[in-house]
């Protein structure tokens, strides 16, 4: 297969690329795999698959969970991304010598002296009332999606800490406003990785370090079928929402399928407390 690095596609006249695969690094690139099926006179000719790596739209948003839990070796990789301060997860930014491109909340968790640093570093600030018709992390990503409308939006500080917080973060991709974006959301912290997925058929490998693999139907679903994983499943239906947990890879790429509802795939790993 040959690797060509495009910031964009040439197409040859009236001809389709068709995506076989697609795969986001960590280097903000979507690394795909992809042929030309075109038509030259009366014959239809079709490419031999190649690769090529195509410039990523990733926003990154902090936000306000438990600071134990914050991958940093993760957020540093990301420092000269575009990055959304929620409240205080804008002064952890800029603890870590990041200055977000935007702050957004009610700043409520922020006390008066760090909020004054916030002000003198950062001159996009979106300042809401504590009361209010929407959670700061959902306005995060709704900034997020306004101003950049990004190719991906990942959560950092979103799990963990207060439980209802959690599961508001946890469910927020199912929202009418941001279901669009539901398949570009993505919740990482130092346990989990978490990624959503509509009704398809999908392949996904396996994280360096993340043993365990949950699927988790945040809605009613219908034909979940874990086709390779260590635990196999068949065509499982469910009218409520239910936690597949402690499943495993089976070997570095594994493949899963369902035909209606919304399904979380979770990537994790025990916490080893020294």
């Amino acid at each position: 297969m040959t690797e060509v690095i495009y910031d964009f596609v040439f197409t040859p006249p009236r001809a389709q690329i068709g995506f076989q695969s697609s795969v986001i690094l960590d280097t903000g690139t979507h690394l795909r795999t992809a042929l030309f099926v075109f038509e030259l006179g009366k014959s239809t000719y079709v490419t031999v698959p190649f690769l090529y790596k195509e410039k990523l739209m990733r926003v990154n948003i902090m936000v306000g969970g438990p600071d134990s839990l914050i991958p940093l070796s993760v957020v540093h990789a990301r420092q000269n991304e575009k990055w959304v301060g929620v409240d205080i997860g804008a002064t952890r930014l800029l603890n870590e010598g990041i200055t977000p491109a935007v702050a957004v909340g009610d700043f409520d968790s922020t006390n008066a002296q760090q909020f004054n640093r916030v002000k003198g570093a950062i001159d996009d600030i979106h300042l809401f009332p504590p009361v209010k018709d929407y959670t700061d992390t959902q306005l995060g990503v709704k900034n997020a999606i306004e101003l950049y409308k990004p190719d991906q939006i990942t959560i950092f500080g979103a799990t963990g800490g207060r439980l209802d917080q959690y599961l508001s973060n946890l469910f927020l991709p199912l929202e009418k406003e941001f279901k669009g974006y539901l398949e570009k959301i993505q919740l990482i912290d130092k346990q989990n990785i978490v990624d959503y997925y509509l009704p398809g058929e999908y392949e996904i490998k396996a994280e360096a370090g993340f043993k365990y693999l949950a699927f988790v139907n945040l809605t009613p679903v219908t034909g979940l079928t874990l086709v390779d994983e260590k635990y196999p499943l068949t065509n499982w239906n469910s009218s409520t929402p239910f936690c597949w947990s402690s499943n495993e890879f089976n070997g570095e790429v594994n493949h899963f399928s369902f035909q209606s509802g919304v399904v979380a795939v979770i990537k994790s790993r025990d916490l080893i407390i020294k």
